[in-house]
């Protein structure tokens, strides 16, 4: 009787040892997929990345090919943040409320960007 006892813990540290050892195979191969995915992930990424830089050097040539003088990163954000709050909704009024300008400024400012718009939507019907 004491020799199937001290046979059957023996057998369960083994198979302990073996279970231990297939958890850690197991982890492994987890560990060696979320590398291969995290690289791929940012391979995406910088491949995205060149892509917009591609673009804005693209629009660059672009805008001096066409003989726009580039506006100052200031102005570029004013105009972007106004863009797109009137593109969420927001009356020339309370875009130059929230950017402290006058509506004038907001008109002449958006008029531009608007009208192409329209002028598009006119051509579409």
């Amino acid at each position: 009787m004491e020799w199937v006892l001290a046979i059957l813990f023996g057998a369960a540290v083994l198979l302990l040892i073996l279970s231990f050892l297939q958890s850690m195979k197991t982890s492994s191969k987890l560990e060696q997929q979320m590398d291969q995915l995290s690289y791929s992930l940012l391979d995406d990424i910088h491949q995205l990345e060149q892509k917009i830089r591609n673009l804005e050097i693209d629009a660059e040539i672009t805008a001096q090919e066409a003989g726009i003088l580039p506006a100052t990163s200031e102005q570029r954000l004013l105009l972007r943040d106004m863009l797109d709050l009137h593109k969420r909704g927001y009356s020339f009024d309370s875009i130059a409320t929230k950017k402290q300008l006058n509506k004038n400024e907001v008109d002449s400012m958006l008029a531009p960007y608007i009208k192409a718009k329209d002028e598009r939507s006119k051509v579409a019907q």
